[in-house]
């Protein structure tokens, strides 16, 4: 019997020897293929007036106890300095076609009162309006992204919040600027021509919307070299008639009419069931997988985009944003529904990885995104309680790939593995490396796979290596997350699993993590 069983395990042994080998993951980075540039706005973030994105989440007043910067709070833009945040989308959303953009400007106290009616029912008392934005992005070096009321607003309105901003001209606008304290003009290129028009922007077609588009880019005008950069709306995630309509109408009236159109918007969210999002921190693996599944997609979406964008634009003058997107999960419990907060653990940390991998691919066409939020709201870098503030796994994607900003992108070639649960397989790996302006390559991998180590064997064709160091995001669960009041369960740390040995790196990644190498 004991020989019997010694030759099982033998054969065991052996057989789960060879389905390793026939599943090694094989990583060739190209690095001496690069050419097109990782844009910086690949890493924005988004704003809108929910919940305690705004309000308590970078929003405290002046005469707030918590310590502030002109009333923004100080722990949270340190915080978001770390990350290098290169734009920020604002006011909305939904919001954004509700907002009338008058309302929030001129003494605080006599500002007018409104109802949120998007997000919860509650007031919104303007506090916290152009000048305070402008504020936050001056404070953290970020370019400001307007997405302009095109759904309850008009075509005047959002002209002279144009010229309020960006005219140094003697015009109507420009002097009311300076009756609110700001004398020069802001730098303002990134304008959104409504969101969501589909739906909650105004629930127009189309046609209909590339006609208002048209009305709107015409006159938003370009005041004392600040060149405005005209998102257009795109429609629901697979409505690729959409992207013909909008391309189709750009072709038509870019002759007479230059810079009518220089962004295509793009919103996709992970969600599998949007009665039933799932909670963000109690699930199972199978959940895991579900989630995992259904951001992978993004680059489907990307590439059926792009094409119809090619076909009219083959040498990608227009950009590809993708304006919203990350995880949506159920609300946690005891929190109002229409605030859309919720806990952040290493499941959100690979599917931004993943994400942020896929735009590094595609950034010949994928100029600017924006994650959906930047504080308090679905997908946040940041949550924040009274006076308590913590840092997400989400964060700490953005600051371990602060490396790949304005850096040259090199091609990959992966030969990934696979896991498989409940029916759905998925890429056991997901990759993305750069060239940075000293010449250092970087090399992000996340770890797909919920439960087991992954090891890779990876050369850099056209390059010698003779060092490599690293940093490692990971934790003890598949679920672990930061907590207030606890020391952090997901941080950067050191990663020192990597090896070299002729010209050959080989490292191993724990489970459900992200990596990133310096390769030298």
């Amino acid at each position: 019997m004991k020989i019997k069983q010694l030759i099982v395990i033998g054969a065991l042994v052996a057989l789960q020897g060879r389905l390793l080998a026939q599943s090694e993951n094989v990583l060739v980075v190209h690095a001496d293929a690069g050419k097109d540039t990782i844009s910086r706005f690949i890493y924005g973030q988004f704003a809108e007036h929910l919940g305690h994105g705004i309000y308590g989440g970078l929003w405290v007043g002046e005469k707030s106890a918590i310590p502030n910067t002109r009333g923004i709070r100080t722990d949270v833009l340190d915080a978001l300095r770390k990350i290098k945040v290169p734009a920020i989308r604002w006011p909305g959303g939904c919001f954004a076609d509700e907002y009338h953009w008058r309302d929030g400007i001129g003494p605080r106290a006599s500002r007018p009162r409104m109802v949120n009616s998007n997000w919860g029912g509650v007031t919104e008392d303007n506090s916290f309006g152009t000048h305070e934005f402008m504020d936050l992005c001056e404070q953290l070096g970020s370019e400001p992204v307007i997405c302009g009321n095109i759904g309850s607003g008009s075509v005047k309105e959002m002209a002279d919040w144009v010229q309020y901003m960006t005219s140094a001209g003697e015009n109507p606008m420009s002097a009311l600027r300076r009756s609110n304290g700001r004398n020069a003009p802001w730098t303002v290129r990134f304008w959104c021509v409504g969101n969501e028009t589909f739906g909650c922007g105004g629930i127009m077609d189309a046609a209909h919307y590339a006609n208002e588009f048209a009305r709107y880019s015409f006159f938003l005008k370009d005041f004392d070299g600040n060149r405005l950069y005209k998102i257009s709306s795109g429609g629901l995630p697979e409505d690729y008639a959409w992207t013909e309509t909008i391309m189709k109408k750009w072709r038509e009236t870019d002759g007479w009419l230059q810079g009518f159109l220089s962004g295509y918007s793009l919103h996709y969210y992970t969600v599998d069931d949007w009665n039933h999002k799932g909670s963000a921190t109690a699930f199972e693996e199978r959940d895991w997988f579900t989630s995992l599944s259904r951001t992978l997609k993004m680059e489907e979406l990307i590439q059926r985009h792009s094409a119809i964008m090619d076909t009219y634009d083959a040498g990608k003058r227009i950009g590809l944003i993708v304006d919203e997107w990350g995880n949506w999960f159920d609300v946690e419990p005891g929190t109002n529904p229409g605030f859309l907060f919720q806990q952040n653990t290493l499941r959100d940390a690979v599917v931004a990885a993943v994400n942020l991998n896929l735009f590094h691919k595609y950034c010949s066409r994928v100029k600017l995104t924006s994650i959906a939020q930047m504080v308090n709201v679905l997908q946040a870098m940041i949550l924040t309680r009274d006076k308590e503030m913590l840092l997400t796994p989400t964060y700490y994607v953005y600051k371990m790939y602060t490396v790949h900003q304005d850096a040259v992108m090199l091609p990959v070639d992966l030969q990934s593995g696979t896991c498989t649960n409940g029916g759905k397989t998925i890429p056991a790996l997901s990759a993305s490396a750069s060239r940075d302006k000293n010449g250092k390559v970087h090399l992000s991998i996340a770890n797909l796979d919920p439960a087991h180590a992954q090891s890779v064997r990876c050369t850099l064709a056209g390059a010698k290596t003779t060092a490599v160091t690293g940093e490692v995001i990971a934790g003890p669960a598949m679920n672990a997350h930061n907590e207030f009041g606890k020391p952090e369960a997901v941080t950067i740390a050191p990663f020192n699993g990597a090896t070299i040995e002729n010209g050959v790196i080989t490292l191993t990644l724990p489970a459900h993590a992200v990596v990133t190498l310096e390769v030298r």
